[in-house]
């Protein structure tokens, strides 16, 4: 089965040998006029999509919803559809710094141009839903959300919109509290560099993200890892950022009680 074709209302598979296709049932049903934008749903999970297609197709909304595996796919039948709105790339589990999926994303996005490409995922972390942003995406919503949700915010970005969780508000705001509040409170162990090398290691990231964002070879922060292991006295890289968060947190609490006394 490659694709689904899901106009609204009461929901009925056709003929299993070919593409599923479901639509209204009811003879005795007022007909409704045929969408004239339809939304597509990209997943190589076909059960996943399926089942996504049809709680989608059962809320009220002005658009065609289409599930394919891959966008190639849904190219080879673009033409029998009405135009295109919006797309929702459901990546499940996955992680947005995988090269398939950032890939997938950026280059949707670049292909598609007005058209938001929307984001799916199971997880709400911070810096997933940033990078998502970054490589092109109009929205990400978490799959905690409830499907008239998910229908109102794909309409947000099919209107110019973009959407991201409150949850990534908190913690840009909490991010920024901190870094005003804490004044660098491990300046006095390690460089300037080093210390945003620290950071780095202290949110897990590899040592190829971090000569990315940091614009360093990955060699050179490979230098800086081995210098800072030898400040803590760290002999892996667990045992590094076990001692870092062990600094970070006592550096904090002396801050803290620094500012207490005065």
């Amino acid at each position: 089965m490659n694709s689904a074709l899901i106009p609204n209302l009461d929901l009925r598979q056709e003929n299993l040998a070919l593409p599923l296709k479901i639509e209204n049932s009811s003879a005795t049903l007022p007909l409704q006029a045929k969408p004239k934008h339809s939304l597509v749903i990209l997943d190589n999970r076909e059960l996943d999509r399926q089942c996504l297609a049809q709680c989608m197709a059962a809320y009220k909304s002005d658009l065609l919803i289409l599930a394919f595996g891959s966008v190639e796919e849904w190219k080879q039948k673009s033409d029998e559809y009405p135009p295109l709105s919006a797309i929702l790339l459901n990546i499940g589990g996955k992680k947005i710094d995988e090269p398939a999926v950032s890939g997938q994303i950026k280059n949707l996005s670049a292909e598609f141009g007005a058209i938001p490409v929307i984001v799916l995922a199971d997880s709400d972390d911070f810096t997933q839903i940033v990078r998502a942003i970054e490589y092109g995406a109009k929205g990400y919503i978490p799959a905690s959300v409830s499907i008239s949700v998910c229908m109102e915010l794909i309409a947000l970005a099919v209107a110019g919109g973009v959407f991201v969780p409150a949850s990534t508000l908190f913690a840009m705001r909490h991010l920024m509290e901190s870094s005003n509040s804490t004044a660098r409170p491990l300046a006095g162990i390690f460089t300037d560099r080093q210390a945003e090398v620290v950071e780095a290691l202290r949110r897990g990231k590899a040592n190829k993200i971090i000569a990315y964002e940091l614009n360093l070879r990955e060699s050179t922060v490979k230098v800086h890892v081995r210098n800072i292991m030898k400040k803590v006295k760290a002999t892996n890289r667990t045992e590094v950022v076990f001692k870092l968060n062990d600094l970070f947190q006592n550096s904090l609490a002396s801050l803290s009680s620094s500012k207490a006394l005065c």
